[in-house]
């Protein structure tokens, strides 16, 4: 493809995840962005919330230079208090964090004109709506100024809008800059990620759902409408993955215009040496804390698996993980020590103060800690579903079983008090991965897992196992993913399969995890940002194409 006909002058980004890490869309903005540089060094601008005040976001390298004479005409004329930088990630994208704060007083003005020209209804509107809303429409104002600054008008440029907190910022641009190109990806519709959450079954009756009645049924209106409506009125729509655009067609009443799957940049993976020097330290800080936990000692070549994600219980299928987790931990050919790790962030109190001690003192406990399962205590540690269902399912953590389960309820973003290292610094010291996710639009966490050279399960139902299983992987874990079939109903035969994966790569010898690893690398390596930038290529061609057309 030719990259010249399909690359914008200039892009704009905006996300709340941006220099902001809450969820996976972070992922996909903070890797893309070397390849985006590449193409279009420092004219694509990313723009995200400023949530932090007199401070900076943690990986926000503030650049007072950048855009000087700009931001001096904004302060005077726009009413815009921003901080313009660099997000400190590969590539080191310019971004601009706008305060939204001050926007506030005229959100009953803005929402009536979002209902006046595009329908959005925000009456039902609760809880983050405004706050998201009102940050899009910042961001609106925040593109508009630096078009009108810059002199933009002859320029091809693209604004491109991330879920529906920014769907509004889509809908300003498209009415107050007709000529800009607007672009809106919805990672996740609200309605089927809501029917999903609500133990309803999503899959066997897609075909019969009306998206707007299951808003009013979910209580949804708002944020439905708004998503919809930037669906329907934007130059290009896309969406994260076949199983998505399937989604969107049904209860958004808009099939996307363009697939743009999630990619992953190799430079995040370190390499030879430094991989196996990672991967020991890893190992030695997982398996440290486990043991000054557990109270016993854990042998070095033990099996380490772990799920993570967001803690959405079903969803992400960390029930069924705990569930294979106790089929495993009873199964009588397991002659491996195994410790799964449960990395999902919850309502954390804090690092409990005794393991801490242990670690940091190095200090050997010969005795199982109180409630030798977690690791963080929580807020209302009674209530936690994670914690419930380990106890129910008759865990125990004695040195004597065979397979320990231990729940790291933070973030890992280095500073958690107890392992002090980010997701990717712990991820690379596992032998397996398990997603067996139920709503997955895409599923960054197996991609990252193969990306590091670990092989993982995951399901039918995520978007990146039909990509995987497209790509000729997905029968047994040996191909490096194994993608399970799942349903609204086949949670037991789930745990199952998960069970018989785990069971058989205990038993691998060393030679045939190297190769499994080479396969991880080889699967990983298709998925790269230098492969599927391509797709938003064609969709930036796309929405300027229709831009012209709208605008003639």
């Amino acid at each position: 493809m030719d990259n010249k006909c399909c690359t914008p002058d200039y892009l704009f980004e905006s996300s709340w995840e941006v220099c902001n890490k809450v969820g996976g869309i972070y992922t996909v903005l903070s890797t893309k962005a070397h390849t985006l540089q590449e193409l279009m060094r420092d004219r694509v601008i990313f723009i995200g919330p400023d949530l932090w005040a007199e401070s900076n976001a943690p990986d926000f390298i503030e650049d007072e230079a950048l855009f000087t004479e700009w931001k001096k005409h904004t302060e005077a004329h726009d009413n815009l208090k921003m901080k313009t930088g660099r997000w400190n990630v590969p590539g080191l994208p310019p971004v601009i964090l706008v305060d939204f704060k001050p926007f506030f007083p005229e959100r009953d003005a803005f929402f009536y004109l979002m209902w006046e020209q595009f329908r959005v209804d925000s009456m039902h509107a609760y809880g983050d709506y405004d706050e998201s809303c009102i940050f899009a429409y910042a961001t609106g104002k925040v593109i508009e100024s630096f078009y009108h600054y810059y002199q933009l008008q002859d320029k091809k440029v693209t604004a491109l809008f991330n879920e529906w907190m920014l769907a509004m910022g889509a809908l300003y641009i498209q009415k107050q800059l007709p000529a800009v190109a607007t672009l809106f990806t919805t990672h996740a519709t609200s309605i089927g990620r809501s029917i999903a959450g609500n133990n309803k079954p999503l899959y066997a009756y897609m075909d019969a759902y009306n998206g707007d009645q299951m808003a009013k049924e979910l209580n949804m209106e708002a944020k439905h409408s708004v998503e919809k409506q930037a669906a329907h009125h934007v130059d290009c729509f896309t969406t994260v993955s076949d199983i998505m655009a399937v989604e969107c067609a049904q209860l958004l009443d808009k099939a996307p215009d363009i697939v743009t799957p999630n990619g992953f940049e190799r430079n995040f993976v370190p390499e030879k040496r430094e991989y196996t020097k990672k991967r020991k330290e890893a190992r030695s800080i997982l398996l440290n804390v486990a043991e000054k936990l557990l109270g016993c000692t854990i042998s070095p070549d033990a099996l380490l698996i772990a799920t993570s994600g967001r803690y959405e219980y079903r969803n992400k299928g960390i029930d069924v993980f705990i569930e294979a987790m106790n089929r495993i931990r009873h199964a009588e050919e397991l002659d491996r020590e195994v410790v799964a790790f449960i990395m999902v962030p919850a309502w954390v109190r804090d690092a409990r103060a005794d393991l801490k001690m242990a670690v940091e003192n190095n200090i050997r406990t010969t005795t199982p800690l109180q409630n030798p399962f977690i690791t963080h205590w929580l807020n209302l540690m009674d209530q936690d579903k994670v914690l419930n269902y380990i106890r129910h399912s008759g865990f125990t953590n004695q040195a004597e079983e065979k397979l320990k389960i231990i729940f790291i309820p933070c973030y890992q973003d280095g500073k958690d008090g107890i392992f002090n290292k980010e997701y990717y610094d712990l991820l690379i010291g596992m032998d397996a991965t398990v997603f067996p996710s139920y709503y997955e639009p895409w599923g960054y966490t197996p991609l990252e897992s193969i990306a590091f050279g670990i092989p993982t399960v995951t399901t039918n139902l995520a978007g990146f196992g039909l990509w995987a299983k497209k790509e000729g992987a997905g029968d047994h874990i040996q191909q490096g993913v194994h993608v399970i079939d799942r349903t609204d109903y086949n949670y037991y035969e789930v745990a199952d399969a998960i069970t018989h994966s785990i069971l058989s790569l205990a038993k691998k010898n060393k030679k045939e995890i190297t190769e499994i690893g080479k396969r991880c690398f080889e699967l990983a390596s298709r998925a790269e940002w230098s492969s599927f930038i391509s797709y938003y290529l064609q969709a930036f061609d796309i929405a300027l194409k229709n831009s012209q057309k709208r605008n003639s």
